[in-house]
């Protein structure tokens, strides 16, 4: 929202410095983006007269200017086709920097002649691109005095940032409200008496719309006006929209475009001749098309707002108008529109559109309701000052909607709720500044009627809100919460550490971290699990996310996929975050997902570059855990990995028979085939949330070190198993041989060959065993070998391979 320091005090009566009001708006929340002033770098420039200015003598283009500053006459040449005896424009004098053009004056030679200054142009004033000729002022302005203040650019620009709820601040008004109960000043009064109409309106309105859609128009009031001149605007209504951005079009149009900034009111004028027969409002309907004032042409569906004539719609309410019935310098008559429009039908129009105006952008955060035929008054009284011509008797159609609501408010809760007294006098003198109508009511309380233009305030807690941010929330006292202990405790206890190790870990092992939506495609969501009627999204931010995802791995595999099609096939992605099963806080789980896509470009001497398989997805999944401190060589490693994993080549990790902290493997092809996925997809998921709780640590001390002394002995054994044994289990019966002295047990073969027999495969295991206090002799080792024999014998049924 842009408007002038001046354009304020038109509304605020105040004495109050700039970097006061800037500093109080930002207070009571209307945080102030920029400020601009225009007047910086054009201090120097004066105003001055063309005492003479003949051709030059020796350029046809040119003319020789005899300019009189108010204290000297200087020549120069100027090549501007408009300047001429007697006329006034800014001057330059040698010397001064013209930013337009980022050069500085000195006397120079032209074709025989020195020029000792410059004329300006509103484009070398760097105000407009406008570059056709020098500046004109007005024949009355005065000589020799700064041409900033003659040419309105000493009122700087202010430009502030709105949120959603305070519609009522998208008018010079409404923020010169919020000033005066902020004490700056007092809110000046504006005339709001009926122009009497001089006959009835030829044209009629009607709201056509079912039951269901009354609401989308239920109130509307205009007015015809006839004999009107649709000229140039006058100049201090130009000036107010030049400065804050927007094209003076026509006097009509600007005077609507000034009710819109000034008060919040937007309005339209349709040209009177070119309407057939009378207006109606309606929902839209097949053909509905119309050409806009943006030039586009747009189609109106059943869930829109158009005002029609008997030709067809013309304009979408609320939103935009057509160029039909656009006014032009020919408009003589004018039929002038001010209605309520539904705040959520007017969002969901524009937005299917993808069309934002100044109007859309107000009805879509609520206009003042009780404001439309003070509006048509103030917007007549314009027009006719303006435009000349006289009006019509206002023609009104449904009634006003209801906004009148009064709230008990308990005083005291501003202490309670807002953290700071005060006092009770104060806080109806800014509720009643605000347009709050206080009365008292039964022990102390209050009851507060809203005004119609606030309808974000629906409760005691707003209007603490309100007498708070008025107050300022700067004078609410710093209270330091109380210490339990002396020292500062962390932040984060060691649950919610866990993301943040998981993500180092992760990044650790090459992989990128991606920070996806929590929401993904209905389609998506079905491959992996499905979602309950619950965890679909009424209002999705976008039609195709409209269910919260049940698992992270879809958006990472439709991440991989984006990356494919622009030519990147390699990708090692992965997420901490949370999925939902359902819509109760216990639905919702914390985990640490990845995804490898691609080949496996590792480093060895002799291997060729691979695809990631399942053994790539759980070497991840594992170094998660231990990082997590999870006793990974006690995990159980078993094939019960969920739909969405290839049933062959994944699987999950376990503590104890129930606990699945994690899963792993290959993406289902068939899940790939119906996201339109190359693979294959290596994949993991670790349930962060499934984990144990961390235990407390019982001090600051480090572990024991302990450093063997003694090498290690290395032991390879080969058994015949059945193909169905896994080899996490012929690992553990490994180990679990001799606890004591075995170190470690890891896979480095298999092996499934005809000679093996039908149903069997060879696992080779290599086994280090680690002497404590005493170099081992053979007899012993031979020993401990047998035990392990023994022991995967015992636990699988295998045997040595012979």
């Amino acid at each position: 929202m842009k408007f002038t320091l001046g354009w304020l005090k038109e509304h605020l009566e105040t004495d109050a410095p700039l970097e006061k009001i800037l500093d109080r708006l930002t207070m009571v929340g209307l945080e102030v983006e920029q400020v601009t002033d225009r007047a910086k770098g054009l201090e120097t420039f004066v105003t001055a007269k063309v005492i003479e200015a003949r051709p030059h003598p020796d350029a046809d283009r040119l003319r020789v200017c005899r300019v009189f500053n108010g204290s000297e006459e200087i020549e120069l040449v100027c090549g501007a086709p408009n300047a001429r005896t007697d006329m006034i424009g800014v001057f330059a004098a040698s010397g001064a920097y013209i930013p337009g053009t980022g050069i500085t004056l000195k006397p120079t030679e032209i074709r025989g002649i020195t020029s000792n200054g410059m004329l300006l142009s509103e484009r070398e004033m760097n105000l407009s691109d406008d570059h056709d000729g020098i500046v004109d002022l007005p024949e009355d302005t005065p000589i020799g005095v700064p041409a900033v203040g003659i040419m309105g650019l000493d009122d700087p620009i202010i430009e502030i940032a709105i949120t959603p709820n305070r519609g009522d601040c998208l008018g010079v008004r409404g923020i010169a409200r919020d000033l005066a109960a902020a004490g700056l000043g007092r809110l000046k009064s504006i005339t709001t008496e009926p122009v009497p109409g001089a006959y009835e309106s030829p044209i009629g309105v009607t709201l056509d719309f079912p039951e269901d859609m009354r609401g989308a128009c239920p109130y509307f009031a205009g007015r015809h006006f006839r004999g009107i001149t649709n000229g140039e605007s006058p100049k201090w209504l130009k000036d107010k929209l030049l400065a804050i951005g927007l094209r003076p079009i026509s006097a009509l149009v600007d005077i609507t475009n000034l009710m819109t900034f000034d008060l919040g009111r937007p309005l339209h004028v349709f040209d009177a001749t070119k309407l057939a027969g009378g207006l109606t409002l309606r929902p839209g309907a097949a053909g509905d098309t119309f050409l806009a004032l943006n030039d586009r042409e747009y189609e109106a569906d059943g869930e829109m707002t158009v005002i029609a004539d008997s030709n067809g719609a013309d304009a979408l309410g609320g939103v935009i108008g057509g160029t039909r019935t656009g006014c032009d310098e020919s408009t003589t008559e004018v039929f002038l529109e001010s209605a309520y429009f539904d705040p959520v039908r007017t969002a969901a129009t524009g937005r299917r559109l993808n069309l934002m105006t100044d109007a859309r952008y107000r009805f879509e955060r609520g206009v003042d309701p009780a404001f439309l035929i003070d509006g048509i008054e103030i917007a007549t009284r314009l027009i006719m000052d303006i435009c000349g011509g006289e009006p019509s008797v206002p023609v009104m159609s449904g009634r006003e909607p209801t906004w009148q609501r009064t709230i008990p408010f308990d005083p005291n809760r501003v202490a309670s709720l807002g953290g700071v007294s005060i006092a009770g006098e104060e806080i109806v003198r800014i509720l009643g500044t605000l347009g709050f109508a206080v009365t008292e009511a039964a022990a102390g309380r209050l009851d507060v009627s809203v005004p119609s233009w606030r309808g974000d305030v629906v409760g005691e807690a707003c209007l603490v809100e309100e007498v708070i941010r008025i107050h300022g929330y700067d004078k609410i006292a710093v209270v330091v919460p109380p210490r339990d202990h002396a020292l500062p405790e962390p932040a984060l206890d060691a649950v919610k550490r866990r993301r943040s190790v998981a993500r180092r870990t992760l990044a650790a092992r090459g992989l990128i971290e991606a920070v996806t939506y929590s929401f993904m495609p209905s389609p998506d969501a079905e491959h992996f699990g499905g979602v309950s009627p619950a965890m679909r999204l009424i209002n999705p931010i976008s039609s195709d996310l409209d269910v919260m995802r049940p698992s992270i791995l879809p958006n990472l595999i439709r991440a991989a996929g984006r990356n494919a099609d622009r030519g990147q096939s390699d990708a090692r992605l992965f997420e901490v975050g949370p999925q939902y099963a359902g819509d109760t806080p216990d639905d919702q789980s914390m985990v640490a997902a990845g995804i490898r896509v691609g080949a496996n470009h590792d480093r060895h001497w002799a291997a060729a570059p691979r695809a990631h398989d399942v053994f790539d997805a759980k070497a991840d999944a594992v170094a998660v855990l231990a990082a997590l401190g999870v006793a990974t060589d006690r995990l159980q490693t078993v094939a019960e990995a969920p739909a969405w994993y290839h049933p062959g080549r994944s699987g999950v990790l376990r503590q104890g028979p129930k606990n699945i902290i994690a899963a792993f493997g290959e993406i289902n092809p068939r899940v790939l085939q119906a996201m339109d996925i190359a693979g294959p997809v290596a994949a993991f998921e670790v349930f962060v949330d499934a984990l144990p709780a961390p235990k407390a640590k019982r001090g600051a001390a480090r572990p024991y070190l302990t450093l063997e002394a003694l090498h290690p002995v290395n032991r390879d054994f080969a058994f015949i198993v059945d193909a169905g044994v896994a080899a996490e289990t012929l690992l553990a019966a490994a180990r679990n041989s001799d606890k004591a002295m075995i170190a470690a047990a890891n896979l480095f073969d298999l092996y499934e060959g005809e000679n093996l027999g039908a149903g069997k495969k060879s696992l080779a295991i290599n086994v280090v065993i680690q002497p404590a206090d005493k170099t081992l002799t053979d007899a012993e080792i031979d020993a401990i070998a047998d035990k392990v024999v023994a022991g995967v014998a015992k636990a699988t049924g295998g045997s040595l391979r012979g």
